[in-house]
């Protein structure tokens, strides 16, 4: 899903996961995107006999979406829709004041808006996240979800600016189906999950240029508060400092306070050859010399003079 929204990158998207399950999907699409990750708080109105049922949702701002239709057809009293209501606004309240405890009110103003979600079934709970995002008046909103029922993408695709779904089919029954693992998410994991965010975005991230003989060598560096120490990544054989592996390893080393440093070992030109030839890769006296080229030049940075490698 990360490499579908990937032309976001440079728009700088805020990535709004839907709680409880839609964190998970929205915590690994944020870190691929190197994005900030917030959540959305949303809440489904159930059938008064049947709760996985979506007749609605109420969401931030006092939002509520209901279907008419839908309660016409399970023959829900208006007092018994009004009392569910109430109790989900009131959960609202609650876990928007539990996941935002020490965080103000986002500023979704002139950004670009991914929402997330584990899956779309009825799409009424999604619904609602739109109407009321709409009201914090983004430049853009995308909705991006793994899997979903064709006919609920269908009505929200024009409620937004852009849709991206891996998978859509007219025989969708629930979302747990499509996961190996659906277990439910609690509220510390999604606790949890923007805290390691958060972490992540208040790290200083540079992109460095290394010089070499040959020209410059390329590198991402990302230094997170009182580091302990760096650690280079030297690559494998044809690999370079955007591989995918590498960027979350060096992530998980960031949380525990290690500055990190990928660069390619070599330069655009020799890359651009070396994938025709694939001779470059296995000259191992080059790629050591650029190995101490780069360890010289973090030992003389400004950024990382003095730290332990």
């Amino acid at each position: 899903l990360a490499a579908r929204l990937e032309h976001f990158r440079n728009e700088s998207p805020i990535v709004l996961g839907l709680p409880r399950g839609g964190v998970p999907v929205a915590f690994e699409v944020a870190q691929a995107l190197d994005a900030e990750l917030d959540v959305w708080i949303v809440r489904k109105v159930g059938a008064p006999d049947y709760p996985e049922l979506a007749l609605g949702a109420v969401a931030e701002g006092d939002i509520v979406y209901l279907n008419k239709q839908l309660i016409d057809e399970v023959g829900a009293t208006s007092r018994q829709i009004d009392q569910i209501v109430k109790a989900k606004q009131a959960e609202v309240a609650m876990r928007v004041k539990l996941f935002r405890s020490r965080q103000r009110s986002i500023d979704l103003v002139g950004k670009t808006v991914i929402l997330i979600d584990d899956g779309i079934a009825t799409g009424a709970t999604v619904r609602a996240a739109i109407w009321s995002l709409r009201h914090c008046d983004p430049r853009k909103i995308v909705l991006a979800v793994p899997v979903a029922a064709s006919q609920a993408l269908e009505e929200l695709g024009p409620l937004v600016d852009e849709v991206v779904c891996l998978y859509d089919t007219t025989d969708f029954h629930a979302v747990g189906a499509w996961y190996d693992d659906f277990q439910q998410t609690t509220d510390d994991e999604v606790v949890s999950l923007l805290e390691a965010s958060r972490a992540e975005m208040r790290m200083r991230r540079y992109e460095v240029a290394i010089p070499i003989d040959a020209g410059e060598l390329s590198g991402t560096l990302v230094i997170p508060e009182a580091p302990k120490g760096l650690v280079l990544f030297a690559h494998g054989s044809g690999s370079s400092r955007k591989s995918p592996r590498n960027r979350l390893v060096a992530s998980t080393i960031n949380q525990y306070g290690l500055a990190t440093l990928l660069f390619d070992l070599l330069t655009s030109e020799e890359e651009a050859f070396d994938q025709e030839t694939g001779e470059s890769r296995f000259d191992i006296d080059l790629l050591a010399c650029r190995l101490i080229n780069a360890t010289d030049w973090v030992m003389k940075s400004a950024q990382t003079r003095g730290l332990p490698i």
